[in-house]
């Protein structure tokens, strides 16, 4: 009978003591509702010493077997790991806030410094932060590394909660010389919006120790996105970025890829589903270019992404070292776009990151170039006052508001606006040899959108005229120069609005596209011979040139020109 009995006691321990002091009863589909369905697991935490960690996921657990549970972890000081997700199945969302409050204050009275705390898929919303609110304030928490909380419908109340409970935590353990350094933020599926994002990017900022945030299906914009880009920038140890299935648009986009220029330890990126979009897509482009060594994975599927934008995705990967994985499925390639995609990475030998194209969208028909962008409404609005402003500027194209800022007595700066209203060779002319420091002086060169703009105003006048042509291509030298002189974010922004305008790529908003004259690629490929033109911004371009033929049919000498002197720069020289 003792053998028997030791034997039964061997196959229990084997079963809950899983080694390291971890406590198991996962998955057991246990019904614990009061003090005596929990009898013997109460019994065991008392009895394991050195307890470390418990495991309680899988099971559901009423108010009075959580405070059984609560007082027999009021004695276990050494405990670090709490796993306690799925843990409260078909209980009433009134029960749970108060299990949590006594399994908190257990930990808390205890004196525990917990590592990781996890109470994913728990659908226990705002009121279920409330919850553990305590918890995360206290010292027990000054030394949390991981918080997950997937799928537990917190809401943007919620994580206004959660924020400012881990923003006092982080001024509590401040003061004491023990600053909380969480690493491992999971947070997926919970209905936060831009509101509840924003406040959590707030403490994420404070924090500056997170390597993996895990933030998918939460229903954030761009407000939020961009929050939580800036956030981003003050974690440089950031490997795991996973914002899956949120709604970035260009704006987003834009503030993502300024951050990752500060996050150069990243391993996986993951905006799938997130509508990054063509242009989106090309940021992110240049920040690969110039830095992120570490990255393993990519994942920009799903995102209105066109078929020369993923190209430039994929030549923006060739020299990542580490790279596994090359996510582009969803986007709107089209089938010859697949396959040069295909080629390309075959050709940089590298075939064997690219995940399935199976769900590609195809080409975006020319009804999609009109569509309004969701999420961009703010922009539009901003557009729309523009054109207001437009609808009163005079004949010279100077607006009463300009107006009241140039003095009678300066004629030039009205010579300038009159070019920029009307731009033509006569006008152009007449500004004079500081032609281009009086244009700078107007426009600020360093903003993508006004350098290209500026730079079609410039080109378009462009002729064979010795006189004409000198001046285009002296000034469109000396706006490149300081347009160029900026980041590869910044100058590659410049490019990808250059190629909206010019009708080259699909872009967002209400950005007004002109009819493309040989003028403007004329100039084009003088700019690009030049030295301040990168080797990388011509391969870009050419991507583009060379796949938008119906845009510069009308333009075909021109465009076979600038074709031939981009396959140049493009091509590195021995």
């Amino acid at each position: 009978m003792a053998s028997e009995e030791i034997a039964q006691l061997a196959e229990a321990l084997s079963k809950t003591h899983v080694g390291d002091g971890e406590l198991s009863y996962k998955g057991r589909g246990l019904k614990l509702d009061n003090a005596e369905s929990v009898k013997d697991l109460v019994v065991e935490i008392k009895q394991y010493h050195g307890l470390r960690a418990l495991r309680l996921e899988g099971n559901t657990v009423g108010v009075e077997a959580a405070q059984a549970i609560a007082k027999a972890l009021e004695g276990k000081d050494q405990l670090q790991r709490c796993h306690w997700s799925d843990m409260f199945t078909g209980r009433l969302r009134s029960e749970i806030p108060t299990a949590l409050r006594c399994l908190g204050s257990a930990i808390i009275t205890a004196g525990a410094r917990l590592t990781e705390l996890d109470l994913s898929d728990n659908a226990f919303g705002p009121d279920g932060v409330k919850g553990i609110e305590a918890l995360l304030q206290s010292p027990s928490c000054h030394s949390l590394q991981k918080l997950h909380l997937n799928n537990c419908g917190i809401g943007i109340g919620g994580g206004k909660i959660l924020a400012a409970a881990l923003t006092e935590c982080i001024r509590q353990s401040s003061a004491l010389g023990t600053s909380l350094r969480l690493k491992v933020f999971v947070a997926g599926r919970n209905r936060l919006e831009n509101e509840g994002a924003t406040a959590l990017a707030q403490a994420f900022q404070l924090m500056g120790s997170l390597e993996e945030v895990h933030m998918p299906q939460n229903g954030i914009d761009h407000p939020g996105v961009t929050a939580l880009a800036t956030a981003m920038q003050h974690n440089p140890d950031l490997r795991v970025l996973n914002l899956n299935d949120n709604t970035f648009t260009k704006r987003g986009a834009l503030a993502m890829a300024q951050a990752l220029r500060h996050l150069q330890k990243v391993q996986v990126i993951n905006f799938g589903d997130c509508l990054v979009r063509s242009e989106g897509a090309i940021a992110i482009s240049a920040v690969l270019r110039e830095g992120l060594n570490t990255l393993q994975e990519l994942n920009l599927s799903f995102g209105e992404i066109t078929e020369a934008a993923a190209l430039v995705v994929a030549q923006a990967v060739k020299d990542k070292p580490h790279m596994v994985k090359l996510d582009l499925n969803g986007n709107c390639l089209g089938e010859e776009g697949c396959e040069a995609l295909k080629e390309t990475l075959e050709n940089m030998d590298k075939a064997d990151l690219l995940a399935s194209l199976s769900d590609d969208e195809g080409e975006p028909g020319d009804e999609d170039e009109d569509e309004d962008e969701d999420g961009e409404e703010e922009e539009e609005d901003e557009e729309e006052e523009e054109d207001d402003d437009a609808k009163k500027t005079k004949e010279n194209g100077v607006s009463s508001e300009e107006s009241s800022r140039i003095k009678p007595e300066n004629p030039t700066m009205l010579e300038v606006q009159s070019f920029l209203s009307s731009p033509s060779a006569e006008s152009f002319i007449r500004l004079g040899e500081k032609r281009a420091e009086l244009l700078e002086q107007q426009v600020d060169v360093s903003d993508p959108d006004k350098a290209a703009n500026i730079f079609l105003k410039v080109s378009f006048v462009y002729n064979e005229e010795t006189e004409v042509k000198r001046a285009v291509l002296e000034t469109i030298d000396a706006l490149l120069k300081n347009a160029f002189s900026g980041s590869s974010l910044q100058t590659y922004s410049f490019l990808s609005t250059l190629l909206v305008m010019m009708g080259l790529l699909k872009g967002e908003g209400k950005a007004k596209k002109v009819q493309v004259f040989p003028g403007h690629l004329l100039a084009l490929e003088h700019a690009v011979q030049q030295d301040y033109f990168p080797q990388d911004h011509a391969s870009l371009l050419l991507t583009f040139v060379s796949r938008c033929g119906k845009v510069l049919k009308s333009c075909s000498n021109a465009t076979e020109s600038l074709k031939s002197t981009l396959e140049r720069r493009s091509t590195p020289q021995c």
